[in-house]
């Protein structure tokens, strides 16, 4: 599977949460922008960005698919990462219950609050973007912001 790498972290311990679903990190750029121009659901702590994969996807279709990303707005090196490694560790606990197989998602960083809001409210932010972006109606081809552009004219 190009562009996509297993999270070890993701697997579950002890052989406790056996039903979860492993995550797998988005490697590629590609992966990245499809899920932006897709779902979203902003908190006080995150961006959430979801997108469900069309069926030809090469991925299979029972995997979730999980990305991070940290602007420079956020701070210096050392504030991304520890932002991102919240974000990691908040998507290792919720996910792989409460995602849905067959979905890219990808959590994105806010300055002043990704670092510093209490974890369980982060929690929250999650729990709550899910049920809001999995309660949106199913887009039709004409809306679906990733389908081919129209073109003009009567080529």
């Amino acid at each position: 599977m190009a562009g996509a790498s297993p999270d070890p972290s993701a697997a579950p311990a002890g052989g406790a949460g056996a039903g979860r679903r492993p995550l797998v990190t988005l490697a590629r750029r590609a992966d990245f922008l499809r899920a932006a121009s897709a779902r979203r659901q902003g908190t006080a702590g995150f961006l959430l960005q979801a997108r469900q994969r069309p069926e030809g996807d090469a991925t299979p279709a029972t995997m979730v698919r999980v990305g991070y990303t940290c602007s420079k707005k956020l701070g210096n090196a050392v504030a991304r990462n520890r932002a991102k490694r919240r974000l990691r560790a908040l998507a290792r606990e919720i996910l792989p219950d409460a995602a849905r197989p067959g979905w890219d998602y990808v959590l994105v960083g806010r300055p002043e609050a990704t670092a510093t809001r209490d974890f369980a409210l982060l929690r929250a932010d999650l729990e709550g973007a899910l049920r809001r972006v999995h309660a949106a109606p199913e887009p039709t081809p004409a809306t679906d912001p990733g389908a081919a552009p129209r073109r003009r004219g009567g080529r």
